[in-house]
């Protein structure tokens, strides 16, 4: 009788161990995700200040193309010259703080030969795809959950670039997030 009692409380104790380690993972759950500053894939989540950045896609624009002149909406810049093409990067961010947030408005683009590339302004009254800085509740999204980017198939907010093609010859290029108060921009090197 007392070999059972013995195997009762071990087990017991084993349980509550098990409750234990499940309660402390599922607290784990509530606070601040650490993700690095610097990515090498568009996939990968960036921590710029306290929010969490991370490109959706990529990709070179055609003008002619009727999904891609979405695009290009709401931009008032003149058409690329012949040596230059439309690059749009779709971006999603979170904040993963208790706190209000702003996400960032300044962004760039370098290639490895140090040519830097800054967004063209988009109209967001035109163009409901355009990024635009906007305070995040705790825990919020941009774009925000049940807008017209969210539900696109790349679900972010755009960035247009205008880009030189030789760009292509001095990748990666790397998208560059300067936050607030952050020294040094946080970079995704973009899958081009």
């Amino acid at each position: 009788m007392k070999a059972w009692s013995s195997i009762l409380h071990l087990r017991r104790l084993s349980a509550l161990a098990g409750v234990a380690a499940l309660a402390l993972g599922l607290s784990a759950c509530g606070h601040k995700k650490n993700f690095p500053t610097i990515a090498d894939s568009d996939a990968l989540y960036v921590t710029a200040g306290h929010i969490a950045y991370q490109v959706q896609i990529s990709r070179e624009l055609n003008p002619y193309d009727v999904e891609d002149k979405e695009y290009l909406a709401g931009q008032s810049s003149p058409s690329p010259k012949p040596d230059e093409e439309w690059l749009a990067v779709l971006l999603r961010a979170e904040n993963l703080t208790h706190s209000p947030l702003t996400t960032t408005d300044s962004f760039d683009i370098v290639d490895t030969q140090g040519k830097k590339y800054y967004p063209i302004p988009l109209n967001s009254q035109v163009n409901p795809l355009a990024w635009t800085a906007q305070t995040l509740k705790p825990q919020d999204t941009e774009p925000a959950p049940g807008s017209l980017a969210s539900f696109g198939p790349t679900q972010g907010g755009e960035l247009l670039f205008k880009i030189n093609s030789s760009a292509y010859s001095n990748r990666p290029l790397t998208l560059r997030i300067h936050a607030p108060g952050q020294a040094s921009p946080s970079t995704v090197s973009l899958d081009l």
